[in-house]
């Protein structure tokens, strides 16, 4: 990582949300696309967008998400320094020199460049302090992802994040999928293959990725789209269960004249059960972790903005994230700088995440959010509250079903929604 300090200030797929890489953030803020809120609040959250929103925010070349709302008193103040990140999120077929940070209004004090096994890219800040550069180009067909921050002259943080894939070379299509080698997932985790450009041979693609594992687990893969494989077995993961993905893909012609672009293995591993359900017509959270039970108060979408029903997957975690109502077509009604404890759970922007800004306690009580599951927290975050709790032992991977919400189930290509569909049809 190349991590700037000026006048540091503390304050993070994709899919199609990233369109190369799912970014795991633990420490920064991100600006990123969510749907909860308190429709009765000064800064409601945002209601779920269809896909992944892409409506302009405070900070340019970022995809930015919703809190849940209150009705508390004064919004938090919003930084008056303005980040640009280019190539904006999502961009495909990114030129390996076009990276590019700026701010102006203020100051930047972090940038942070990594693959989507976490590896940094060194780079330079520009002497005023208002431009980072890579050191070198990057790497082709590669995903990426872009975390900024910034200071105004008031010492109010502003921050950014961006998700791209570099340019693969010529008559080569590109392959990122949402794992990092070694890493540790939850019993729910699907894996998303996305490919930077069309797929024509997809029976010959699907053959030159396989699975192994140490219990013998089947995996099949199911197309969503031309550009989209996800993989995943007929029920959940069993726990410990050692998984190498095999890509085989340098030789396969994908499309005519177009072949692919890697060869090797990548592992991972599955780790301890957890399987949560959201009830909203109970207003709770009920943990099962390893067969033993927990249950904490809850707040899911109201009336007007029911969650979405079905089983999902916890895709991101990002301990504190920036949500804002412009991303998601609500204009000015909020600007949350720092929602802590945020898991993502769709692309269209539903979270899991810490509330501290409700007025009284719906908790357990009231769904008053537009689409999202909010769990008790403080300013700041607290790992002792009932958010922190969940935040601090959850993985990437980990099930989160809806229940008894008015919504339809989501998608199974919303996120990571693919256990909504049967096996038989998967």
């Amino acid at each position: 990582m190349s991590t700037v300090q000026a006048a540091r200030t503390a304050i993070r797929t994709g899919d199609r949300f990233q369109r190369g890489a799912v970014a795991l953030t633990m420490g920064g803020i991100l600006l990123m696309t969510a749907a909860c809120g308190d429709p009765h609040s000064d800064v409601a959250e945002a209601s779920r967008a269809t896909d992944s929103a892409a409506a302009g925010g405070p900070a340019a070349g970022t995809t930015a998400g919703a809190a849940a709302g209150t009705t508390a008193g004064t919004a938090p103040k919003t930084s008056a320094a303005v980040l640009d990140v280019e190539p904006k999120d999502g961009a495909q077929g990114v030129a390996p020199n076009a990276l590019q940070v700026s701010v102006s209004h203020g100051k930047l004090t972090t940038v942070d460049v990594t693959d989507k096994n976490g590896r940094p890219v060194p780079g330079a800040l520009s002497p005023d302090g208002t431009g980072w550069k890579p050191a070198a180009a990057l790497a082709p067909g590669t995903a990426y992802t872009v975390n900024a921050q910034a200071t105004d002259a008031d010492g109010l943080a502003a921050a950014a994040t961006t998700a791209f894939t570099t340019r693969a070379p010529d008559k080569q299509v590109s392959t990122n999928d949402n794992i990092g080698d070694g890493q540790t997932y939850g019993v729910g985790m699907i894996v998303k293959v996305e490919f930077s450009a069309k797929i024509v041979n997809k029976d010959a693609v699907a053959k030159g990725i396989t699975f192994t594992t140490d219990n013998g687990t089947e995996v099949k893969g199911h197309w969503f789209g031309d550009a989209r494989l996800d993989f995943r077995p007929a029920e959940y993961w069993k726990p410990g269960t050692k998984v190498t993905i095999h890509y085989r893909l340098k030789n396969v012609e994908v499309a005519p004249g177009v072949y692919g672009d890697v060869d090797k293995d990548e592992p991972f591993t599955i780790g301890r059960s957890q399987v949560s359900t959201a009830d909203a017509a109970a207003h709770q959270l009920t943990i099962v972790r390893d067969g033993r039970t927990t249950t904490v108060p809850a707040t899911l979408g109201d009336e007007k903005h029911p969650s979405w029903g079905g089983t999902m997957v916890i895709m991101s975690k990002e301990k504190v994230t920036h949500m804002n109502s412009r991303t998601v077509g609500l204009g000015d009604e909020y600007d949350i700088p720092a929602v802590p404890h945020a898991m993502r759970l769709t692309g269209s922007g539903t979270y899991l995440h810490g509330n501290y800004w409700y007025k009284g306690d719906p908790f357990g009580k009231a769904n008053t959010s537009h689409g999202c599951v909010s769990l008790k927290d403080v300013e700041g975050g607290s790992d002792t509250s009932a958010a922190g709790a969940f935040f601090n032992s959850s993985l990437i991977g980990d099930v989160v079903k809806i229940v008894n919400s008015k919504e339809k189930t989501v998608a199974p290509d919303n996120g990571l929604g693919g256990w909504n569909l049967t096996w038989a049809n998967w």
